[in-house]
């Protein structure tokens, strides 16, 4: 039988959870497909307990499993995508590596699409006969639901779980939008909706959404951030660098502290404003990349003590010339009769770009 499926499983250590979802994958498909019309690519974000290795040893065995384990890129996203561009199936689906999803749901999600019932098939946690009581994250669950009412208004396709990380739909389909998907995060199910110039027909099965079988969740409160960057790419994407719109609403936030610090220094405690300026400068600087490492560049997260102290250090020098000029403009305007918080915002304004292009390149390795 020729090959019809394609299973994406972006992957990141999930090295115990492969062989026994692969299992599953088989039960449920070789029936539908026989052992040769399905295939499971594993898209590995270089997991640092052997997942990849993993995989290539189940591939020895089974050659309907593949690999490509991705060096210096991260994302579950931009994995989706690289799976799109990398199998010769006609339909591919992607889902998580950690059980959640279940398998048993891909025959007749297949069957739906090949008789033309839908042009993407979801499995839905929120359609009626779907349950989450498995999954014990009250909060995650909440957000959730806030993130699919607006995304179904962004979208302009009425469903339950536009937000849903286990879904099919033909892999022309999917490629046919790849350059102009943003590739940013997690969630792109919402990203293929919001991209398709002609509203996507969906059909929904009902999803019994398990525990994790082991390992630990790779989404923390920073999926927000990722949701956020979705609306900015399908809003402002075409206008402004998504990456440098969320690097923007970080420095927003970098300027309420920097603001307070100096008012705190200039007001409350009478210091010269030169003075007040360079600490709030300082203190703003080391903020912004505390958040930036946490959000915006969450898919390129600095860890342990030695990463994020040198991440730091390279984030103040690299930011330095702007820091210079954000201090020489705000001083120069202040002295020349500038009500002094204005000043501060022109300093601020005239950094950020600066900061942005060589933080970007130099601490966490965008280009």
């Amino acid at each position: 039988m020729a090959l019809d499926l394609a299973i994406i499983l972006p992957t990141l250590n999930e090295r115990g959870n492969l062989a026994p979802l692969v299992e599953r994958i088989a039960s449920a498909l070789d029936p539908m497909l026989g052992n040769d019309g399905w295939e499971v690519l594993i898209v590995d974000d270089d997991s640092k307990d052997g997942t990849a290795d993993e995989a290539r040893g189940l591939a020895r065995s089974d050659h309907r499993i593949r690999v490509i384990q991705r060096i210096g890129r991260r994302g579950l996203s931009s994995a989706a995508i690289e799976g799109f561009c990398a199998t010769a199936a006609p339909f591919v689906a992607v889902m998580d590596a950690d059980h959640q999803h279940d398998p048993a749901l891909l025959p007749n999600m297949l069957a739906s699409l090949k008789a033309g019932e839908a042009d993407v098939c979801v499995a839905s946690r929120f359609a009626e006969g779907a349950s989450t009581k498995d999954w014990a994250e009250p909060e995650r669950e909440k957000l959730s639901g806030m993130a699919n009412a607006v995304a179904r208004r962004l979208t302009g396709v009425e469903l339950t779980d536009p937000m849903s990380g286990y879904f099919m739909l033909s892999a022309d389909t999917a490629r046919a939008l790849v350059p102009r998907l943003s590739g940013i995060g997690f969630k792109i199910l919402f990203d293929l909706l919001a991209t398709s110039d002609a509203p996507m027909r969906v059909k929904e099965f009902p999803l019994n959404f398990a525990a994790r079988r082991e390992g630990e969740s790779k989404l923390d409160r920073a999926i927000a951030f990722d949701f956020l960057a979705g609306l900015y790419d399908k809003t402002l994407g075409r206008v402004i660098p998504t990456r440098f719109a969320l690097f923007g609403t970080v420095g927003a936030l970098g300027v309420v502290v920097h603001m307070a610090v100096l008012a705190a220094l200039l007001v409350g405690m009478g210091e010269g404003f030169a003075l007040a300026q360079g600490i709030a400068v300082f203190t703003a600087m080391s903020f912004n990349f505390w958040l930036n490492n946490w959000l915006t560049y969450r898919d390129k997260r600095l860890k342990g003590w030695d990463a994020v102290l040198g991440g730091w250090a390279g984030f103040v020098a690299t930011c330095a010339v702007g820091a210079f000029a954000n201090f020489a403009v705000a001083t120069l305007l202040e002295a020349q009769g500038l009500f002094w918080a204005l000043a501060a915002l022109a300093g601020i304004m005239i950094g950020s770009v600066w900061n942005y292009a060589l933080s970007s390149r130099f601490v966490w390795g965008r280009f």
